[in-house]
């Protein structure tokens, strides 16, 4: 059993995003862990887990890219809603009883840091400057880290 390891390559600056980035890789690997404890149970929560995570992160950056005024949201969203698609795919496949879990890992792990490393560091400039002026405002980001905590830990 391989684990999929995080490089700091992947960090866009951004920590909240970072964070979540972080988590889906941690349950990229829950769901090979669950998978070598042969209960197909575990596998399934693991896995409705992650979608979920995974589109709740989506909705949070693409709300940040939006507020930020990004030029590209709309593309990124759409990209994010081809690969939501494509996962449930996978999740059908799986709850029919196909065995398709080492395809699924590689497709996750090929995707996530492709798309960290190209669409969402073309976004982390934008986002970056658009906290920081809202934090500079707010209390050096107390609110706003405050309320991010409370939803990504």
């Amino acid at each position: 059993m391989s684990v999929v390891v995080w490089r700091d390559e992947l960090d866009t600056g951004i920590d909240v995003i970072d964070g979540q980035h972080r988590r889906i890789v941690e349950m990229i690997n829950q769901l090979e862990l669950a998978r070598h404890g042969h209960s197909r149970e575990a596998v399934s929560e693991v896995l409705d887990e992650l979608v979920d995570y995974t589109l709740s992160h989506f909705a949070f950056e693409e709300a940040l890219m939006e507020d930020a005024g990004y030029a590209f949201c709309a593309a990124h969203r759409r990209v994010h809603e081809l690969f939501a698609r494509r996962v449930q795919e996978y999740r059908l496949r799986f709850q029919a009883g196909e065995d398709m879990l080492d395809e699924l890992r590689a497709m996750l792990v090929r995707w996530l840091f492709n798309h960290i490393r190209s669409d969402d560091k073309a976004y982390s400039p934008t986002v970056k400057q658009h906290l920081n002026g809202f934090a500079s405002t707010h209390e050096n980001g107390g609110w706003l880290r405050r309320t991010l905590l409370r939803f990504f830990r």
